[in-house]
């Protein structure tokens, strides 16, 4: 289903008006004055979650590998590369990894943050296609795509469950296809 269809609620299928009603809002998280869309209801729902994956998946091309981002990323990215056939790849926080390949640090909203690349995991010239569950100003995208590039590989294609349009995080990934499900 296109983004744009997404867009129009005649055109919505029913399986899609279920994603959306399951996507929380939760005021004041993680501190006041943010509102959080939280989707642990979709992972939680087998119909949702599964729709979810299979509606990713389509977008994923020629990837070898599908790249999920910390935390939810990695649930999504992991249904996404079982549906369409390929194998997945953590992006971490660091001290979660054995093996360290690379790091990115790179600044938010709040300060800073580090990812870390699994050794022996993406090969230089593979094809990643990157998933999160949501694309809000697009720091933590943006540091996994340089992560990435940094170790070799192409960046395919991003794909998230929900895009917060008025943050900007689209305009972070240029020259990289961004597929979001629904924007808001």
């Amino acid at each position: 289903m296109s983004e744009a269809a997404l867009a129009d609620p005649d055109d919505v299928d029913p399986g899609f008006e279920h994603v959306r009603s399951l996507i929380r809002d939760v005021p004041d998280y993680p501190q006041p004055g943010v509102l959080f869309r939280d989707l642990t209801p979709v992972l939680a729902d087998a119909e949702a979650f599964a729709t979810v994956a299979t509606e990713l998946a389509a977008r994923v091309g020629l990837a070898d590998v599908v790249v999920g981002i910390e935390a939810r990323g990695f649930l999504v990215g992991a249904a996404v590369a079982l549906v369409a056939g390929v194998g997945v790849v953590p992006v971490r926080k660091p001290g979660k990894l054995p093996v360290v390949a690379a790091s990115r640090t790179y600044e938010l909203e709040y300060g800073t943050a580090t990812l870390e690349l699994p050794a022996d995991t993406v090969r230089p010239g593979s094809k990643a296609f990157v998933v999160d569950d949501v694309l809000a100003t697009g720091g933590t995208a943006e540091a996994t795509c340089a992560l990435l590039a940094d170790a070799g590989a192409e960046v395919v294609g991003f794909g998230t469950v929900l895009e917060l349009a008025g943050l900007g995080g689209r305009e972070r990934l240029a020259g990289i296809d961004v597929h979001s499900l629904f924007r808001l």
